[in-house]
């Protein structure tokens, strides 16, 4: 899908304030609600908006640590990946599950409330999974940049 001048005016102010109403959003844009509600219609129509979600602060919640884990899995069970990751589902801690080529073949990134739960979860739900080959921990320190956007 193409998209104009409007169309990136449009995105980079929803995502500087994704609870924009469409009439505020229209006007910082510069075009009129109804333009403004046409070219996200047509946004959401095509693929381009997904919806609008909310970000969760699990520090807020009590989640002091983040670890992200890689893994590289005994590719030599068929059913190994598929396996692998209905398990990783089921470990409430996982907040994200992604795969990749290459070496690493998953990352699973994880919450725990301090290093104890962590040490626990690790213990008994991460290393049961199943296929693993190799494991990497990499704790998390900061987040430097951390941006959904385009350079619209």
């Amino acid at each position: 899908m193409q998209i104009d001048d409007t169309d990136r005016r449009i995105l980079r102010h929803l995502l500087a304030d994704p609870g924009l109403a469409t009439a505020a959003l229209a006007e910082r844009a510069g075009v009129t609600p109804a333009t403004c509600w046409r070219r996200l219609d047509r946004l959401r129509e095509n693929g381009v908006l997904r919806g609008q979600g909310m970000a969760i602060d699990w520090r807020a919640l009590g989640y002091e640590i983040e670890v992200s884990l890689r893994f590289t899995l005994d590719k030599t069970a068929p059913r190994a990946f598929d396996d692998f990751i209905e398990a990783a589902r089921g470990v409430p801690e996982v907040i994200q599950i992604q795969t990749f080529l290459g070496r690493v073949d998953v990352r699973l990134n994880m919450v725990a409330r301090d290093m104890a739960h962590y040490q626990e979860v690790y213990r008994s739900r991460i290393l049961t999974l199943p296929h693993i080959a190799d494991i990497e921990a990499l704790m998390h320190i900061a987040t430097i940049k951390d941006s959904a956007g385009l350079p619209l």
